[in-house]
């Protein structure tokens, strides 16, 4: 880890659309290249680009053009997934996952940068008891030995992004009416405690173990669930033990008001000293 640029700051925002998050009350200057621009991240990962290379490369060429670094990976399907990563340094290698299925779903895309390799991951939400949960369940096992490469590889890494799994009752405010909702069955919680127990470090709850409403970082746009704090922690940091214990500070970056969203999720960001 001797080349490991420290400190280093990693944050992780499913965008909801990247033309959409680009456009978004861009006449107030807020928005995700207004967020690119004043962040202090080092990297950044997105989800749910909903749009090709050429469209995300489009929509980001601001960004680019003030320093950022991009890899993509576009989803299969029009319209759904996708997802990237940016980064202040050096991209030296950037890979999907080695899966017949997934490798083109835009649901993964691994990079190495600045002494740390840093993956993006979207996660479907998945419906009980249906074919969408079935393949959902397939992506985690997927991802899963994939991520016991990572861990086992001697290098410090971050896998970040939408999981779509709110991991235990502190992470969901309506835990009970959700007992047997994607997103919360008792096997995904499994699944994320298993991760754990193999030696990935959920650094935001780490740093946070006694906050028992999230912190929160999915709201949805309907009714009060914003304003009344109503949400879901979904989006995680999981990292490798040795860059986990270097973390000194984390957390959600949530709007001050429903007005200033740009997105139905909010920015979660980890510094590494």
């Amino acid at each position: 880890m001797s080349d490991l640029t420290t400190p280093l700051t990693v944050s992780t925002i499913n965008v909801n659309g990247i033309r959409a998050a680009v456009k978004q009350r861009s006449a107030e200057n807020l928005g995700l290249l207004h967020w690119l621009s004043e962040t202090g991240a080092d990297i950044v990962c997105l989800q749910e680009t909903r749009a090709d290379d050429e469209q995300v490369a489009k929509a980001l060429a601001p960004a680019v053009a003030e320093g950022w670094q991009v890899a993509t990976a576009e989803p299969h399907i029009k319209g759904r997934s996708g997802v990237a990563v940016l980064s202040r340094h050096p991209i030296d290698d950037a890979r999907l996952l080695e899966s017949d299925e997934f490798r083109s779903h835009g649901r993964y895309l691994e990079v190495d940068t600045a002494g740390v390799t840093v993956a993006s991951v979207y996660v479907q939400t998945g419906e009980a008891d249906t074919p969408f949960q079935q393949e959902k369940e397939r992506f985690m096992a997927t991802l899963a030995e994939r991520m016991e490469v990572l861990r086992t590889a001697g290098r410090e890494a971050v896998v970040c992004g939408d999981w779509n799994i709110a991991h235990t009752e502190r992470d969901i405010k309506n835990w009970k009416g959700n007992l047997k909702k994607s997103g919360f069955l008792p096997n995904e919680r499994q699944w994320v405690t298993e991760l754990l127990e193999t030696g990935w470090v959920d650094v935001v709850r780490r740093l946070h173990p006694d906050v028992e409403g999230g912190p929160y970082s999915w709201w949805s746009w309907r009714g009060r669930a914003f304003d009344n704090d109503a949400g879901w922690r979904i989006d995680y940091h999981l990292v490798t033990p040795g860059l986990a214990a270097r973390a000194v500070s984390g957390g959600t970056e949530k709007p001050a008001a429903y007005a200033l969203r740009w997105t139905d999720h909010a920015p979660v960001t980890v510094t590494f000293g």
